[in-house]
């Protein structure tokens, strides 16, 4: 491991020559090493509990207190009725465009290989709490409330399908993908002016990719290649899914523009940047 000290020099450091305690210290002092960390902490809690508690449905009319609005797209009729994840990745577009801007391709792809990995993991780990022997009174313990069964109410809530899982952390790799490849390409062609367009058109592309692999994976692929419960999707209820899906994120990129523009003005002066520097 190398390391570099006050005036520019190499350190080289091993298990015999540790680094000492304060230049780890610095590290954490060093502020675009502090906003990195508390980015990439509060860009995988938020992909992380989208994941968890996106096996709700919630009906967005009744939410807001509307009248349903019934949509006709390719045949299939419905209501506009989202997965509870759309409420955080609005937050993980903002995150995602954030490092971006200022650590880089190698900065994003990084962190979405690694919160891909934690992900995995924190299924894995409730998969065997799923297969624990539950105790008696904890089964039975919230049938006041009108759950009769504990352990049936963790395992729908916390047991999702394999290809469910698989499609949605497939979606979430290719869109980061996607989005970093699009953002810097965009850069490339506008420099440091427009960032309007570097952030929501990355964006935009990328959820456009993210809302069809994901549904596409979890209700067709997976289902004809390997069965399952239900029977596959046929291709007008994806489309139509995926097209309202999509439309809802493309919405709020649009709405959000403002937030990143904020998120800079603040990232700027805590880091004491001209703007268009970055650490990439």
């Amino acid at each position: 491991m190398r390391g570099i000290d006050g005036e520019g020099a190499i350190l080289r450091w091993s298990s015999l020559n540790p680094p000492p305690l304060l230049y780890t210290d610095e590290v954490v002092r060093y502020r675009p090493s502090r906003l990195y960390i508390f980015l990439a902490g509060f860009f995988v809690a938020n992909a992380l509990v989208a994941e968890l508690i996106g096996v709700k449905i919630f009906a967005l009319e009744d939410t807001l207190g509307l009248d349903p609005w019934n949509f006709n797209l390719f045949g299939e009729v419905g209501a506009l009725q989202f997965s509870a994840g759309v409420l955080l990745w609005p937050i993980v577009f903002v995150v995602t465009d954030l490092l971006n801007e200022y650590y880089g391709e190698r900065g994003v792809r990084l962190l979405s290989y690694f919160t891909v990995a934690l992900i995995l993991y924190a299924f894995v780990m409730i998969y065997f709490a799923i297969q624990l022997v539950p105790a008696e009174w904890w089964r039975a313990g919230a049938q006041v409330q009108g759950v009769p069964d504990n352990q049936a109410a963790f395992r729908v809530t916390f047991g999702q399908g394999l290809f469910i899982i698989v499609g949605s952390v497939t979606a979430f790799l290719i869109g980061q993908l996607t989005d970093v490849f699009v953002f810097h390409r965009i850069r490339e062609r506008t420099g440091e002016r427009m960032l309007w367009l570097r952030a929501t058109g990355s964006t935009l592309v990328s959820q456009l990719v993210d809302s069809f692999v994901v549904l596409f994976v979890a209700f067709k692929l997976g289902p004809e290649l390997f069965g399952g419960l239900t029977e596959p999707w046929p291709w007008s209820r994806l489309l139509a899914v995926a097209t309202v899906q999509y439309v809802f994120k493309f919405i709020m990129a649009v709405a959000l523009t403002p937030v990143i523009y904020g998120c800079h003005a603040v990232i700027d002066r805590y880091l004491g940047l001209k703007p268009g520097r970055n650490f990439s």
